[in-house]
């Protein structure tokens, strides 16, 4: 995803509840890495589980 697109996708992820920042990081596709750390980055870290749990 190139970098003014996901400007925009990372706006509507940051003010997204857990359950929708658990489905976009699930669901996304042609994310980097740093893109995906960014989105890591603003997860809830008591929600990781959760996360971990929808990506198995």
């Amino acid at each position: 995803m190139d970098q003014k697109q996901f400007n925009r996708f990372f706006q509507d992820y940051k003010n997204a509840d857990v359950d929708k920042k658990i489905e976009l990081y699930c669901s996304t596709q042609d994310l980097s890495e740093n893109q995906y750390m960014q989105m890591l980055r603003v997860f809830p870290v008591n929600k990781i589980p959760q996360l971990e749990k929808a990506l198995r």
